[in-house]
């Protein structure tokens, strides 16, 4: 897993079923590590009830679940979202299961004991479909790349710090790419208080946003307002 694989598995939040409690606990202490978030969870009920409130980036699930099982979720899952990256876990290799399995689109299927190896090479062929599904990478004249859908910023595989009034800035010129916005139409969108909107509150956003993507990539056109500039557009 390269760097950038990295950096955006540890911006995910990741659901995890497992109904052994000694088991659920020992993995999730290596999940805590490369995750944003780890969701865990005894049940499928109690994970299906949170599951589209949470809106987890990948599942993990045990089969072998009490009242409904990791397949039974996991289809349920299948009718709300085809692309979601499951992982299931099981101490059998039962060809029924095995065969239910293969239609619901995997990631993987691991076998107890979870080799951490095993695991940590589905969580990389997990990335690489969110990739494929989701990509949308901004490329800056200073090299600086933003992902559009995961908001981070990075730098030859590291990730750039931007406040929110940046990460809003940076979201506005992406939204109006192709064209001019005027001083006052981005400060009526940054701010809600028009207090707060000030030329020089905006120019100071500006100033450290350009700082971070390269000052060439905002224009500005006198009496009209600034433009993005993007290098190159990966979808």
């Amino acid at each position: 897993m390269n760097k950038e694989e990295q950096i955006i598995l540890n911006t995910l939040t990741i659901m995890y079923i497992e109904d052994d409690d000694s088991i659920r606990n020992n993995i999730k202490n290596t999940l805590d590590l490369i995750f944003k978030k780890v969701l865990t969870f005894s049940n499928a009920e109690e994970a299906w009830l949170q599951y589209k409130q949470e809106k987890p980036d990948i599942v993990l699930s045990d089969i072998n679940l009490p009242c409904m099982s990791g397949i039974e979720f996991s289809k349920l899952i299948r009718k709300e979202d085809y692309e979601l990256p499951i992982i299931l876990l099981s101490a059998y290799t039962n060809k029924e299961i095995l065969l239910e399995a293969t239609k619901l689109r995997l990631v993987n299927y691991i076998v107890k004991p979870v080799i951490f190896d095993e695991l940590y090479a589905s969580f990389e062929s997990a990335i690489k479909d969110i990739m494929r599904h989701n990509n949308n990478i901004l490329i800056f004249s200073n090299n600086t790349r933003y992902d559009c859908n995961m908001k981070i910023l990075y730098l030859n595989d590291q990730k750039i710090n931007i406040t929110s009034s940046e990460h809003r800035l940076l979201d506005i010129f992406i939204k109006n790419t192709g064209r001019t916005i005027s001083s006052d139409e981005i400060k009526n969108e940054l701010w809600e208080d028009p207090y707060d909107a000030t030329d020089s509150a905006l120019k100071s956003v500006l100033s450290k946003l350009r700082s971070k993507i390269g000052k060439n990539s905002i224009k500005n056109i006198s009496g009209m307002g600034y433009y993005l500039v993007v290098t190159s557009n990966f979808n």
